[in-house]
């Protein structure tokens, strides 16, 4: 039965909003990470929306007041505080925009919906320096003006957001038609996508069509979980891991022999033990007359089962998956080896300008420690930190000034929001990968002010070409290239040069790409899964394009990049 539909918003109906809108995007975030047009492993717009927005539902869960105007900038202020990535960031200003309309309701009409919506809009563009078309902006533009026309023309509530998630979508399907790239790889805008399902969401609960369900969002400790899980591997260094195990499901069956319905064999010990040894390892059968047991490490834990009640009756059935509780060991090793860092860092006087970059990998940690950075925040292409993780660092540090460096663009944003949230002058130098963050630090200097490292810093990112080898995570067509899941992608200064489907080759041809006549140092950082055959014929190979280049390998530890490659 359809709820009764909403006239006015109250502060309950807009917590409502809020709250559907962070368990959509929570639910779709798979989804819209699809979207994205580079098929590479990245800090996905999907996951960034929603823990995003779960941030600001759960500020908005914590707020005492009941008014929507106190609601709204609670929900404002968590969006902030948990933004990540630039999508994250950009959605954040659009409910900082609909919180500064909406600063003195105590309950909402469609006129001021409609109202928040277009301010939604205008501090939204403004956040970005060169607003692009065919993104989010576009889709939050067109909603806007949608809600304006309906609330004009005297509509109800439920009417006008019905107009305004409409709206939405059409705005959406053309964003391929304002976005060359987009309709290349025939996808529509991601950020734009996780917009149209908040505003689905609030028309939803407008007219009263949303379920309980559909309001059930992450608390604290689910979203402290959604980090661990992303964080999941950074920093593993443990010797075993994950995909090295060969058999990966603990399987224990218990058979009560000669009973049941399934029974096809007569029980014989040696016949028993024998197809199950063919299975696995780590094998132990024993038996009684009545009962037979089994513990075995193997990949069909199905066909073990099935096997047991061709003796009799199933007693006790349990399988673990190894790969997961090994992963689990990681995580764990991973958090005290933060804690432990973290420990050290609060002993250590930091600098008058310190600098905060962001990696992943100990040995890149190892890297900018060595060179002077004052911490190191777990972060980089799978896992964008947060406006708040910024913040933290920032006031923990106690310094009186502070360069960022974020070693990815789709950071910056979340990196300039902290400027604007603590008490000390903060810039940041605009690097885009680990290789610019490393060279910036050559121009670092801690007696100096902070605006003159900003510049000093900022000068000596012209003089690194960075490479990086990954693999495709998805099928698509980019600048008139197919490229097939699975093949090894060659990037120059974040764009595409290469694809192959072998990594070495991959890795030559890059560099290859990457050298002039005056190149004069190759830097070859070596991630978790290169293999010592590969970084041996990957040195050879600078040798011989040109027996002149100084080389230097660093064991970087990094996921998903086997090599990250610069040349100075």
């Amino acid at each position: 039965m359809t709820a009764e539909k909403i006239m006015t918003i109250t502060a309950a109906d807009y917590g409502k909003m809020v709250n559907a809108a962070a368990a959509k995007l929570t639910a779709n975030a798979e989804n819209i990470n699809k979207l994205n047009v580079f098929p590479v492993p990245d800090g996905d717009t999907g996951t960034n929306m929603a823990m995003s927005m779960a941030s600001g539902a759960q500020y908005e869960r914590d707020a005492q007041e009941e008014t929507v105007g106190a609601l709204a900038k609670a929900t404002a202020k968590g969006l902030l505080m948990g933004a990540r990535g630039n999508s994250g960031v950009i959605l954040s200003q659009i409910f900082r925009g609909m919180a500064d309309s909406l600063a003195d309701k105590d309950n909402l009409s469609a006129r001021d919906l409609a109202d928040a919506l277009m301010m939604a809009a205008q501090v939204a563009y403004k956040s970005v320096m060169k607003p692009t078309e065919g993104t989010i902006l576009t889709v939050i533009r067109e909603s806007a003006a949608a809600a304006d026309e309906a609330a004009n023309a005297g509509a109800d509530l439920p009417t006008m957001m019905d107009q305004v998630a409409h709206a939405a979508q059409v705005a959406l399907d053309k964003t391929p038609d304002l976005l060359p790239v987009l309709k290349e790889v025939g996808v529509v805008d991601s950020g734009g996508q996780g917009l149209v399902l908040v505003l689905s969401a609030f028309a939803e609960v407008i007219s009263g069509t949303v379920s309980e369900e559909s309001l059930q969002t992450p608390d604290n400790a689910e979203l402290d979980q959604m980090v661990s899980k992303l964080h999941a591997g950074a920093q593993a260094n443990e010797s075993l891991r994950p995909e090295d195990i060969k058999y990966g499901y603990c399987t224990e069956v218990m058979v009560e022999i000669g009973k049941g319905t399934t029974v096809e064999k007569p029980f014989d010990y040696q016949t028993f033990y024998d197809y199950i040894a063919d299975k696995g390892d780590s094998l132990l059968v024993i038996n009684d007359e009545d009962v037979v047991k089994v513990h075995v490490h193997t990949e069909d834990p199905g066909a073990i089962i099935h096997w047991g009640g061709e003796f009799g009756s199933l007693v006790k059935v349990k399988v673990d998956n190894m790969r997961d509780q090994q992963q689990a060991v990681i995580d764990e090793q991973e958090k005290e080896d933060q804690k432990n860092q973290q420990t050290a860092q609060e002993q250590k006087p930091a600098p008058d300008v310190a600098v905060f970059a962001v990696a992943a990998g100990d040995g890149v940690a190892q890297l900018f420690d060595s060179l002077g950075v004052y911490q190191v925040i777990t972060g980089g292409q799978t896992m964008n930190p947060s406006t708040a993780d910024f913040v933290e660092a920032i006031e923990k540090s106690q310094a009186k000034a502070a360069i960022i460096l974020p070693n990815n663009s789709n950071i910056f944003l979340a990196a300039d929001q902290a400027k604007d949230l603590v008490d000390v002058p903060v810039e940041v130098v605009k690097s885009r990968t680990i290789q610019q963050g490393l060279t910036a630090m050559l121009g670092y200097n801690p007696a100096a002010s902070v605006t003159d490292n900003q510049e000093a810093m900022t000068e000596q990112l012209a003089t690194v070409v960075s490479g990086q080898i990954t693999h495709s995570v998805r099928d698509t067509t980019l600048n008139g290239q197919t490229i097939k899941k699975g093949d090894w992608l060659g990037m120059v200064d974040g764009e595409i040069v290469v694809v192959g489907q072998k990594l070495l080759e991959t890795a030559k041809d890059t560099l290859a790409k990457m050298l002039d006549d005056d190149s004069e140092i190759v830097t070859i950082i070596t991630g978790k899964d290169a293999k010592k055959k590969d970084i041996k014929a990957l040195t050879e190979a600078v040798a011989e394009l040109d027996e002149d280049l100084e080389c230097e390998v660093h064991d970087g530890g990094q996921d998903l990049y086997p090599f990250l490659l610069s040349v100075e």
